[in-house]
């Protein structure tokens, strides 16, 4: 009961209790120097709480916003000034998680310096590409400007989708529109592990997300992208790449088609990450060092030339770098343009993420695209589907490689990469995505088909031949085909 102008005087928490936990939260404040970096590693069971009291501040090409609570959960990433600035950190278990401050005596101690000069490269060859659009309307001709298409790769480890994000970051911070494409399947971009994506980021990113969320995500402060997914099912290129080159083809036909649609996108061009394409350091692949052997060079070419790469950025690898640039020497790109092999150093503050790290990572994504996370709840639809309501295909894990893209364009030497499946025990816990196609379609549509969205399997019942699937929302399920790959593996517990 509340007294009339002295209030409610809450009790003391017990203890033990959440509110007495709360009472035991640590915060500490962080001063920053000009050029310095807040590096931090969250695991999964504790979060980090970053709030700018002065000065400015980013995260990967995002400024953070005065005097916000920002939220880090299993996550190893790092927070840089170019001036000064003061963060107030905050952790219910300080023990828990790792930080440091880096410090850099000199402007050229950081990577960040190499990648702003590279970025300001950039902005400067789409100003060129606006003054064309501008002359092709004012004298009426035919010139075509586009914007440059950077595919950035390098060993694993080296900070290739930190460099990416932070591009991107730093273009629509400039009023730039970039189309960022993501060809690693080990994680999404904008979308569940195992597909390959694109997306135009016109708004600012999420802090607190390596992409920020999807319109699946619920409610959100950051405005949702919209991307542009298809499902590869697989961990590695190398296990289907015939496949693995299909939906590289796919993705850039609906890409490069937004760019011609799009003068806004066409002049801020593309971002390609490449994740650890054919340079994994795994002895088919490479030597351990960044270097990569013909067939993992080929993959990279095909990415390349499908989306007509004109500026390869190449991180911490000298003999990668040097490997690349004998190879594109003299060569062009669809549009006649030269092609130009940039060298960096290693991403400061770059770590490995071991398989545990990933596969907690994945775990919590597949969770937060049903369930939501520490920021909002959300509550999926779960119906029980007969066996003979739904149609399910599998993808088909074949290495067999592809000498060249006269072998993977010859129709007779071209299987279906999907193969047509009964639902099963063995498809318990695991992630079914509903693509836009019909269920007559033929294997091939299918598998270029964009998804629409995702269900897990919450059991299966095969003495009644009905499938438990929960979906984000409530939805009539049977209509479009569903496909199951083999990554990201079954998720046991989801709902627990």
């Amino acid at each position: 009961m509340s007294i009339p102008g002295l209030g409610y005087i809450a009790p003391a928490p017990p203890p033990g209790s959440a509110a007495a936990a709360a009472a035991l939260v640590e915060t500490t404040t962080v001063k920053l120097q000009p050029f310095w970096e807040y590096r931090f590693e969250v695991p999964a069971a504790t979060t980090l709480t970053v709030r700018l009291v002065s000065g400015t501040a980013e995260k990967d090409g995002t400024e953070l916003a005065p005097h916000t609570p920002y939220v880090f959960t299993r996550v190893k990433s790092k927070i840089n000034t170019w001036q000064t600035c003061e963060l107030e950190v905050t952790s219910p278990n300080p023990d828990a998680y790792h930080a440091y401050t880096a410090t850099p005596a000199t402007p050229d101690a950081t990577s960040l310096v190499s990648y702003l000069n590279l970025h300001m490269k950039l902005e400067g060859l789409r100003a060129a590409v606006q003054r064309t659009i501008e002359n092709k309307n004012k004298n009426n001709n035919n010139a075509v400007g586009m914007g440059p298409r950077v595919l950035v790769c390098g060993p694993a480890g080296s900070g290739k989708t930190s460099l990416a994000r932070t591009l991107a970051g730093w273009a629509t911070r400039m009023g730039g529109q970039p189309m960022v494409v993501n060809t690693d399947p080990t994680h999404g971009m904008l979308a569940l592990p195992g597909t390959l994506s694109a997306a135009v980021f016109a708004t600012i990113m999420d802090v607190t997300a390596e992409w920020g969320g999807t319109p699946s995500s619920g409610p959100t402060a950051i405005p949702v992208k919209l991307p542009l997914s298809y499902l590869f099912g697989l961990r590695a290129p190398r296990e289907n790449p015939k496949l693995y080159r299909a939906l590289v083809s796919r993705l850039a036909v609906a890409t490069t088609s937004r760019l011609a649609d799009d003068p806004d996108v066409r002049r801020a061009g593309m971002l390609i990450d490449t994740g650890d394409l054919g340079h994994s350091g795994a002895a088919e692949d490479g030597d351990g060092d960044g270097n990569t052997n013909t067939s993992g060079y080929d993959m990279l070419a095909h990415v390349a030339s499908e989306f007509s790469a004109n500026i390869f950025v190449v991180l911490g690898s000298d003999s990668m770098t040097a490997d690349l640039t004998r190879r594109f020497a003299g060569q062009k790109t669809t549009l006649g343009e030269d092609i130009a092999v940039v060298g960096l150093g290693r991403s400061d503050g770059a770590v490995e993420r071991d398989a545990a790290f990933m596969q907690s990572v994945t775990e919590a994504t597949i969770k937060e695209y049903f369930f939501g996370d520490v920021r909002r709840n959300l509550s999926p639809h779960t119906q029980q589907v007969p066996f003979d309501a739904v149609t399910i295909w599998k993808v088909v894990e074949d290495s067999t490689n592809v000498s060249s893209d006269e072998d993977f364009y010859d129709p007779a030497a071209s299987d279906s990469s999907l193969e047509r499946v009964e639902p099963s025990l063995a498809m318990s816990s695991c992630i079914l995505a509903v693509v836009y196609a019909g269920i007559h379609d033929d294997p091939d549509t299918i598998r270029d088909a964009n998804i629409m969205g995702y269900v897990w399997v919450a059991g299966v019942d095969e003495a009644k031949r009905k499938l438990k699937l929960t979906a984000p929302v409530p939805t009539r399920l049977g209509d479009r085909p569903m496909v199951l790959g083999n990554y990201p593996e079954p998720v046991i517990g989801l709902t627990g």
